[in-house]
């Protein structure tokens, strides 16, 4: 699993990029389908913008991508920010994935509705033989 670290109008460190593997590493520990993920790290360079750090992710999955954005007044607020959603969402796309057994509102139902009907007719037989 590569985490690729990107930059646009802003110079990645060394430091910035230590801590961006050490927050998305974390994400990698709660799903193990996880290829890959890309994060492009940006500054808005117009004084009239708020959040002016944006940070983006794109976390590849096996059978999907999930994607984030966030800004913050600093970079590292921002990181902060896009690991607690990204962890957030890896979360629930893993529940949705595995917690999947092809069961839908219709079939439960319906199998309800049949039991049902049988202690009915349980009740009417016994009923009738008094």
């Amino acid at each position: 699993m590569h985490i690729y670290v990107n930059g646009r109008n802003i110079e990645i460190t060394d430091a910035i990029k230590a801590y961006v593997k050490e927050k998305f590493g974390k994400v990698v520990n709660h799903y193990d389908q996880i290829q890959g993920i890309d994060v492009v790290l940006s500054v808005i360079k117009n004084p009239a913008a708020s959040g002016k750090h944006v940070a983006e992710v794109s976390c590849k999955m096996t059978s999907g991508v999930v994607r984030c954005e966030e800004s913050a007044e600093s970079m590292y607020a921002s990181i902060d920010l896009l690991a607690d959603k990204l962890d957030r969402q890896v979360k629930k796309f893993k529940d949705k994935t595995l917690g999947s057994d092809k069961s839908s509102i219709r079939t439960d139902a319906s199998s309800e509705q049949a039991e049902d009907g049988a202690e009915d007719e349980e009740m009417t037989v016994e009923a009738i033989e008094e």
